[in-house]
């Protein structure tokens, strides 16, 4: 039986909050109230907060048990930030975004200092959103830094729709001010930072197909590393089935590819099992590049229908002729919950449905 991961939050335990509160303490002058902050940080439902909620929780605490003014407070933060990493270690640059807004010059070199240990890729935004011109001028230079933590901040940060964050609709309505900082780091000797690149260009292309599609052609072709990025950030055009896309990557016209015997194992099936399914895909010349991907829709409480697509695979193939199997897991998960009722298979042959069925979740 597997075994269920346990929830990421339960990670800001008693052991953690010790060594907090440890460090924190031998990096404050006159050290701080161990007892009284990790007693604050437990209090009042904690048990029922979620991750952030929880990231949130000790940041206020932190706050409470640090010097009143902030700028005494900061310092004693960046010493201790260090001692800590990954995604839990946020409450840092949270702390700067939360109460450093009116001491700018301190707040984003803080914010630069400790990306390093716990991405400030959240706690930059509200500095976008209240001067982009002045946040986007240190970003730029971010892009040169020589940590690669940093200069990839400068992308995720500017992300106009980074999950479990703020959006920015200035962004959103108008990314040009935001290319300069992609394109200063499309060739990043990190693929860590290429990654995020891409990632910022397939958040712009949720609203500016065809601003990335032109960002796309112009950077594809001039090194393995950069067409890898340009791939994936198209890969929103490419599930939405964009022509220009397609064409991009060499996926070939599918006027004569064909889908045939569209079968389900079963038409009726059970909440927390799989779908199985199987076509024949076949053309009258060879297969030649093609992307196969299938869509479904799933049913909703009130009717009101959701949609995603599922890839299945990429091939180059000199065949007239290929057979399909897959199997689709209808378990739920955090980011997704099934409901009974009536749900459609559709198999997309680049970009384009080419046959259908229906299957019903009880």
């Amino acid at each position: 039986m597997k075994l269920m991961a346990e929830p990421l939050k339960n990670r800001y335990n008693h052991a953690f909050l010790k060594k907090l509160a440890t460090v924190v303490s031998d990096c404050s002058p006159n050290g701080i109230d161990q007892v009284k902050f990790k007693k604050s940080v437990l209090a009042n439902g904690w048990e029922e907060l979620e991750l952030k909620a929880r990231m949130r929780r000790i940041t206020e605490c932190l706050r409470l048990a640090l010097p009143e003014d902030y700028l005494e407070a900061l310092p004693i933060m960046r010493d201790a930030a260090p001692h800590f990493g990954d995604y839990l270690s946020m409450f840092f640059p949270d702390f700067v975004e939360v109460y450093g807004m009116e001491h700018w010059e301190e707040s984003v070199d803080a914010l630069w200092w400790m990306t390093r240990f716990g991405s400030s890729e959240f706690a930059v935004r509200p500095f976008l959103k209240a001067d982009a011109p002045r946040m986007l001028r240190t970003m730029l230079a971010w892009t040169r830094d020589e940590n690669e933590h940093v200069r990839r901040l400068a992308s995720e940060g500017s992300r106009p729709l980074l999950p479990w964050a703020m959006n920015l609709p200035a962004f959103q309505k108008d990314p040009l001010p935001v290319l300069p900082l992609l394109d200063a780091l499309k060739d990043d000797s990190s693929e860590y930072v290429r990654r995020s690149v891409a990632n910022n260009l397939n958040d712009i292309a949720k609203d500016h197909p065809q601003l990335v599609l032109k960002t796309a052609q112009e950077w594809n072709g001039h090194s393995k590393e950069r067409d890898k990025l340009v791939k994936h950030a198209c890969r929103t055009l490419l599930k939405n089935g964009d022509a220009g896309a397609m064409r991009l990557f060499g996926f070939r016209n599918p006027n004569d590819l064909q889908v045939s015997g569209l079968q389900l194992k079963s038409a009726a099936i059970a909440l927390g099992s799989e779908l199985h399914f199987s076509f024949t895909l076949s053309s009258p010349n060879p297969l030649g590049k093609v992307r196969l991907e299938y869509l479904l829709e799933f049913a909703r409480p009130h009717g009101r229908g959701a949609r995603k697509v599922f890839k299945i695979s990429e091939s180059d193939s000199t065949d007239v002729q290929r057979c399909v199997t897959r199997r689709h897991s209808l378990v739920d998960r955090s980011t997704r919950k099934h409901y009974v009722g009536e749900h459609r298979i559709t198999v997309i042959v680049n970009g384009v449905a080419k046959a259908s069925a229906k299957f019903v979740l009880k």
